[in-house]
């Protein structure tokens, strides 16, 4: 969902919005990157908002992430652009909880993926702490 988004995009938001927030999701374009506030995980964005309280933001992720964070933040505005991720909307708590109870969908990496895949997975998750 994050490459949907383009610098002129928010370009054109930052415009119409005055004094908005534009907070970027790293996996964004580097173009979109260059032309928000600021980059960090779904939580670095949500630590951001508590935090600095902006009277608007725009989180650039996918639409249903910024939700939680504005029941949390109710004297915050939010512009919601909205790109949808298809795959984010495949997952329902029935199929979590089938997948569960079922013992379904179990996924399996050879020895030598993981080994190099590591290092990638330990660096989203430290991001994801930020």
């Amino acid at each position: 969902v994050h490459e949907r988004f383009t610098a002129q995009e928010i370009l054109s938001y930052k415009k119409q919005h005055k004094n908005i927030v534009v907070l970027a999701h790293p996996e964004c374009s580097p173009e979109v990157v260059a032309v928000s506030d600021f980059t960090g995980s779904t939580a670095g964005m949500s630590n951001y908002v508590k935090d600095n309280q902006p009277q608007k933001v725009i989180m650039v992720t996918e639409c249903s992430m910024s939700d939680n964070v504005a029941i949390e933040n109710p004297k915050v505005e939010f512009v919601r652009p909205c790109n949808l991720c298809p795959h984010m909307k495949r997952i329902t708590l029935k199929k979590i909880y089938d997948a569960i109870r079922f013992n379904q969908h179990e996924v399996s990496v050879k020895p030598e993926i993981i080994d190099k895949a590591r290092l990638s997975i330990d660096r989203m998750l430290e991001i994801g702490r930020k």
